[in-house]
């Protein structure tokens, strides 16, 4: 049950609109389900006294109006109270005499007709639809007074969410303040009649954060706002110094063929400039530094360079979250700056999910919870990699990497929804969750190509080999061993992981152990696919497409049970050392 309030001046006005055809003549049967008194005249049903309907509503708007005029100047210039309430999609009916039980219970709520208050305003409740009603109320009471309304919108929330508890109505998420605007019915409508998937309100949102993702001065930002196709507009001060922006999409104008122009405030609280300016300034990007985790590994290209980098940094980012310290937001924001950047420039095949993915989190990313001391440095050069890494598809990233950081970002967005629900942000809770599915069927669609590679190369090993590292498996994770003794395929994959990496120098029991010991994997869909495998190829830095040649651990590296001068797979002389850019006829098939 949505409530939405709304202030204005114009009595009879508002009564017009209610009792008319609407303006797609989608009112139907306008009627009266209460009123101040229980005896206010209906001009959708009354016709006793006045069968003109237009002299009945008059009269009502006449009553509702009568202490307004009584108080004189000391009433408010905006003295009509209006509150829409709409129920879910997927609720019930309620009656009549229902709905005269909400509008009471909110004019209560709110203070604007206290229970037994003989001083009450005058309110009425009109129902022209099966699914919400319009309450109308003038703001002066019967002692000519102003009624004391503040928090009006936060009190009818709390209503809200009591009556759906009472009535058996679907529970809504309690708001916090921190949600961005929606979209407005005539922009709905707008849309609508244009052709639009979405409004321009949610289409500059989105484009706003893709172009804020890894960004590292102010000029870039705008800058890349200008290359997404935007009109964009700085507001200066007198002295010069922006002190805001507006952005409009191309062919969005309103009747007077003029732009229609949205503040970065009005689109999403974080976006406003001065919002702006605090992320780049406490998590400034570095533009030129590489990251130490794949600098100097020619032999992986720069998108599938970039994505491993974020794993590492997305996995700290989770762990941080877990700790449950307030710090945490800011890798909140961080992530969904990460989510940005990596549905930008995956494949066709995932970016679907992942845009989706991103838009769901960024609801995820607001709270009213300040990080004071963060540092989002990494993550947000992680973001900026990506991006400035171009697009993976065709350019020696065949999936592996892309699933390797998809499958971290998924428990990142339980980490965050665990973290949101430890604090009560249930609508950011729920957007983090909504975040995980959305990731997992990305990840669904990138593993296909990698994960059965790694099956074949499983169920390639000798039989003995296979044997040696299932018992590794067993007693690593016993339950895990008992389910995949009804099915030898379920573990194909990370016995060739555990076989792959101990070809390169590891000891494969302490890094299956270490790997396990990282995160807890109850969340996990499938232990053996969505975390164990990506995590271990992460550790041992094996390469994320599994016919790749196998790196060896660097010399001195403190890693037990080295096995020197072993690989993967045989390579000729010729092969071993690989150009620092790759030769595009040595690159792997587009998949």
């Amino acid at each position: 049950m949505v409530p939405k309030i709304r202030r204005g001046s114009r009595t009879h006005g508002l009564l017009v609109y209610l009792y008319g055809p609407g303006k797609r003549d989608e009112h139907i049967d306008a009627h009266l389900v209460g009123s101040w008194d229980g005896f206010a005249p209906d001009p959708g049903r009354d016709s006793s006294s006045d069968p003109d309907p237009k002299v009945t509503l008059a009269r009502l708007a006449a009553a509702l109006d009568l202490r307004v005029k009584q108080a004189g100047t000391k009433a408010p210039a905006a003295h009509v109270w209006h509150c829409s309430v709409r129920t879910d999609p997927g609720d019930r009916t309620l009656t009549d005499a229902e709905w005269n039980t909400v509008a009471r219970r909110l004019v209560q709520a709110v203070n604007l007709a206290p229970e037994g208050d003989p001083d009450g305003c005058r309110w009425v409740a009109v129902r022209h639809a099966d699914d919400h009603i319009h309450i109308l109320a003038t703001m002066v009471r019967g002692d000519l007074r102003r009624p004391r309304m503040n928090y009006d919108f936060k009190k009818a929330q709390a209503e809200c969410r009591r009556i759906e508890g009472e009535m058996g109505l679907r529970r809504l998420k309690p708001g916090d303040g921190t949600g961005a605007k929606t979209p407005t019915s005539a922009e709905r409508f707008k849309a609508e009649r244009t052709g639009r998937p979405e409004t321009p309100r949610e289409t500059l949102r989105e484009a706003v954060r893709q172009a804020l993702a890894g960004a590292a001065t102010e000029e870039e930002f705008f800058t890349r706002l200008r290359e997404a196709g935007l009109r964009v507009k700085i507001r200066n001060a007198p002295s010069g110094d922006a002190i805001g922006y507006n952005v409009a999409l191309p062919g969005d104008r309103n009747r007077d063929r003029e732009p229609i122009w949205f503040a970065g405030s009005t689109l999403a609280p974080d976006l406003s400039l001065p919002k702006i300016r605090l992320r780049l300034a406490d998590g400034t990007a570095d533009p030129t530094t590489p990251s130490a985790a794949t600098s100097g590994r020619p032999e992986w290209s720069p998108p599938a360079r970039e994505r491993r980098s974020a794993t590492g940094i997305a996995e700290r980012a989770a762990v941080l979250l877990d700790s449950d310290d307030d710090e945490a937001a800011a890798q909140l924001v961080g992530i969904g700056e990460l989510l940005d950047a990596v549905a930008q420039t995956s494949p066709a095949a995932t970016r679907a999910e992942l845009r989706a993915a991103a838009r769901a989190f960024e609801r995820a990313t607001r709270s009213h919870v300040r990080a004071e001391r963060a540092d989002t440095r990494a993550i947000r050069s992680a973001a900026r990699g990506i991006i400035q890494a171009g697009s993976a598809l065709g350019r020696g990233e065949d999936g592996g990497t892309t699933t390797m950081l998809v499958s971290t970002l998924v428990l990142v967005a339980l980490a965050a929804a665990r973290w949101h629900s430890a604090r009560g942000h249930a609508q950011q809770a729920h957007a983090s969750r909504q975040t995980a599915e959305h990731l997992r069927a990305a990840y669904r669609q990138a593993a296909v190509t990698p994960m059965q590679v790694l099956r074949d190369q499983g169920r390639a090993l000798p039989e003995a080999e296979r044997r040696t590292y299932a018992a590794t498996i067993r007693a690593a994770l016993p339950e895990v061993g008992l389910r995949a003794a009804s099915s030898s395929t379920r573990t194909d994959a990370l016995v060739a992981t555990l076989a792959q990496a101990e070809q390169a120098g590891h000891d494969s029991k302490a890094l299956l152990q270490q790997a396990i010991n990282m995160r807890e994997l109850d969340t996990a869909e499938d232990v053996h696919d969505v975390v164990l495998v990506w995590r271990l190829r992460s550790l041992a830095h094996l390469p994320a497409h599994p016919g790749t040649t196998t790196r060896h651990p660097q010399a001195g590296a403190s890693q037990p049970g080295i096995l020197a001068n072993r690989t993967i797979t045989r390579t000729s002389p010729t092969s071993a050392a690989r150009p620092a850019v790759p030769d595009r006829g040595n690159r792997p098939p587009r998949r």
